[in-house]
């Protein structure tokens, strides 16, 4: 005996009503921004204390442009000074020699704890402490004076202190020799990203040391310091206004308020150098932005989608290269 069982027609839903969260908070905290950016656009344009007739007019002046390009100087000076002392000083920090790694923590250690002013005026006054600086045989007057001369010099040239030790000179030594300690670090930690079955490979391939660091290691490890070092650039440039107090009178900032000094007009000035830093940090982002998409290539979700893409494309004409074959 059978029995016919009916199941009833499921009910079809009615369609969601979805209805959009609001966001009140985040009205009203447009609303708010706006009437800042509102209040600081009008104490821009009426307020008489930015003076911007005068200062369009005295920023673009020639000692104002030699200041610029002595400022855009010293931060390529000091920043090659930096990175290249900088690898050194890593290389040191990882090396297998104590001596080596005791030297440059030494080093690291009082280039970062002094601050870039106090090294600044200090490297502008070694003059105090040399009067010549002479190159030959060490403690040649020691040594004669051991074996009885008291006249004897190994000394095969010599410049005046007073001629080499200029204030620009000075201001870029304090500068570059600051940041070989930071950028040694940077650099040491750039080094440690990169995986150490890398250097057994190379090793295993026969490269030397020399070798794996120059070929394997540091491009490798340049996506991990690109980022800092562009940092470091851009607080270096805006560091190069510390030489001012050396004194050295080819700066941005030094012409920029001597002009503000001659003519009482100081607050402009300082607008004015705010607008110049402002415009070179751009370019330097501009310049941060390319390297490091240059360098990071492979890396990270839009890297891996293009190595997929690539390798789905050539499986795909393989494959159709072996259909037609």
């Amino acid at each position: 005996m059978s029995q016919n069982t009916e199941t009833p027609e499921r009910a079809r839903p009615e369609p969601i009503q979805a209805v959009p969260v609001r966001h009140p908070g985040r009205w009203l905290a447009v609303a708010v921004i706006g009437v800042l950016v509102a209040m600081f656009v009008h104490m821009l344009v009426t307020n008489t204390a930015f003076n911007w007739s005068f200062m369009v007019d005295n920023m673009f002046r020639p000692p104002i442009m030699a200041g610029l390009r002595g400022t855009i100087a010293l931060t390529i000076i000091a920043m090659l000074l930096g990175i290249t002392l900088g690898v050194v000083i890593a290389i040191m920090r990882l090396s297998e020699n104590p001596i080596l790694r005791g030297v440059s923590w030494v080093y690291t250690w009082f280039f970062r704890a002094v601050p870039r002013l106090v090294l600044a005026i200090l490297f502008g006054n070694l003059g105090l402490l040399w009067s010549r600086i002479e190159f030959g045989l060490p403690f040649d007057r020691q040594i004669g004076a051991l074996f009885g001369v008291s006249d004897f010099e190994a000394r095969l040239f010599g410049f005046s202190a007073m001629d080499i030790l200029t204030g620009f000179v000075a201001g870029a030594l304090a500068l570059g020799l600051s940041e070989a300690a930071y950028m040694a670090e940077i650099i040491r930690a750039g080094v440690q990203s990169v995986d150490e079955g890398q250097t057994e490979a190379a090793q295993a391939l026969g490269l030397t040391r020399g070798q794996i660091m120059r070929r394997i290691v540091l491009p490798q490890a340049m996506r991990v310091i690109i980022p800092p070092t562009g940092n470091e650039t851009i607080a270096m440039l805006k560091d190069t206004a510390l030489v001012a107090f050396v004194p050295v009178s080819t700066e941005l900032f030094f012409q920029l308020r001597a002009v503000g000094a001659r003519t009482f007009q100081l607050f402009p000035m300082y607008v004015a150098a705010c607008l110049w830093y402002l415009a070179l940090t751009s370019v330097l982002l501009v310049g941060q932005y390319y390297l490091e998409r240059h360098f990071s290539k492979g890396v990270g979700r839009s890297g891996r989608a293009k190595l997929t893409l690539r390798g789905i494309a050539a499986e795909a004409g393989g494959g159709a290269n072996r259909g037609g074959a």
